[in-house]
């Protein structure tokens, strides 16, 4: 059953039929052809999987995103960034990557980050002498930043998937970002030392400290967030209503960069984003059904334990099989599919579950920049108006140091893990 529904999910997706569809129509045909179940039970599972309190988040930190990129908060946060790491060699790029570090800790989403500030980062390299295509490829990987340091979407739809502590979840992802965002800083300066980009401008502490007022408001977004979920002051769907006032006031009252008669477009368009998600959570389940129902999980255990992996060696073959998946399909359908398949042989092998989710997010974002499916990489391509091919070879680099750094944080839990540990969170 499981392998027929996987057939027909590709096949409708490879001919163009919306993802969320796909695998509603699979579920459905696959239950036709093997048992006599009632169809309106689906229904019936479909509507409860959506009656979740955690799954209010999911909308919630997308209208954040909006709201931050119709505020045009982008601009103030480059040219903080840029202040800060404008002077080293290699400025632009570092302030490419710092840029996304400090942006993903307000949108929660990869493609607002390249639709906002990685216009400004492209054309920002171009003219400090960057070939465009490594300006691309770096902007187009570094958005990926913004799908694990929370507020990470993806993480609140893991965590609502496995079921465990969101708040956790999220505070696990900061390290893990922030040392893949060391990685692409180390990577850059290399580079650009070794081509002579950007030599360094002068240091400015007068620039810091301006340029630093007008960014500390929606800077203190992220902050806000993660110590009210570590404290337990609010709960991680809380904590996404308070960042929707907060950044609303924001951008309403205080830059005045959003006028009224713009936020009714904003709701429509968080909407019809929202209810792409939560129509994939929705028809997800009757693959879940599935699985449980011909026993995928325990069947996957039981195969993982007679292999007599560890957890690291296990870790490592499930980090390939996600990247293998990613490439295919997009992060949000195979986290609604896999991780409830993965999550018992995980358990088998005795790998810790938050490392298993973060390593799991983190690898299906590979799939934002890589054909066929990335949504990023067509979003880069769109904003930077350059072609798809000249895109991924730009990125080619970049997406190796990301593949690599992933690949530490899968051998080295105690990145993940050992922060959480430390503020008594796990």
């Amino acid at each position: 059953m499981s392998l027929i529904l996987f057939a027909i999910f590709i096949v409708l997706s490879m001919i163009g039929v919306p993802l969320a569809i796909a695998l509603g129509l699979a579920g459905v045909a696959t239950l036709l052809m093997f048992t006599s179940m009632p169809l309106d039970l689906l229904t019936q599972t479909m509507f409860s999987s959506m009656n979740s309190f955690l799954l209010v988040a999911v909308p919630l930190f997308i209208l954040v995103g909006a709201v931050m990129e119709r505020g045009r908060v982008a601009e103030r946060i480059f040219d903080f960034a840029e202040s800060m790491v404008g002077w080293l060699p290699g400025g632009l790029g570092h302030v490419n990557v710092l840029s996304s570090v400090i942006f993903s800790g307000v949108s929660g989403s990869s493609v607002a980050d390249i639709a906002s500030v990685g216009a400004i980062e492209i054309k920002a390299m171009e003219r400090h002498g960057f070939p465009k295509g490594y300006a691309v490829g770096m902007t187009l990987c570094t958005a990926t930043l913004s799908s694990i340091i929370p507020p990470s979407i993806l993480i609140v739809i893991a965590g609502s998937i496995a079921n465990v502590s969101i708040g956790t979840l999220l505070v696990a992802g900061l390290v893990p970002g922030l040392f893949i965002a060391l990685a692409f800083l180390v990577f850059n300066h290399f580079y650009s030392v070794r081509y002579g980009y950007n030599p360094p401008s002068q240091f400015s502490l007068r620039m810091v400290f301006v340029t630093g007022l007008r960014a500390i408001l929606p800077m203190l977004t992220p902050l806000i967030l993660i110590i009210g979920i570590a404290s337990g002051v609010f709960t991680p769907t809380e904590a996404a209503a308070v960042a929707v006032l907060y950044v609303g006031v924001l951008g309403v009252l205080v830059y005045r960069t959003i006028p009224l008669s713009d936020i009714p477009g904003i709701l429509i368009s968080t909407a019809r984003l929202s209810g792409t998600i939560l129509f994939i959570a929705a028809t997800s389940q009757i693959a879940a059904w599935i699985f449980a129902y011909e026993g995928l999980p325990q069947k996957l255990s039981l195969l993982l334990a007679a292999m007599d992996l560890g957890p690291t060696t296990g870790m490592l073959a499930i980090f390939v099989f996600l990247l293998l998946i990613g490439i295919f399909m997009e992060a949000i359908p195979a986290m609604f599919i896999l991780i409830p398949v993965l999550m018992p042989p995980v358990a088998t092998l005795g790998i810790d579950p938050i490392h298993f989710l973060i390593v799991t997010v983190m690898t299906l974002t590979l799939g934002l920049v890589t054909p066929p499916v990335g949504g990023c990489l067509f979003a880069a391509a769109q904003v930077a108006e350059m072609r798809i091919e000249d895109v991924i070879k730009g990125s080619l680099a970049p997406m190796t140091v990301l593949t690599l750094a992933i690949f530490a944080l899968v051998l080295f839990p105690v990145l993940t893990l050992g922060p959480i540990r430390a503020l008594g969170l796990y």
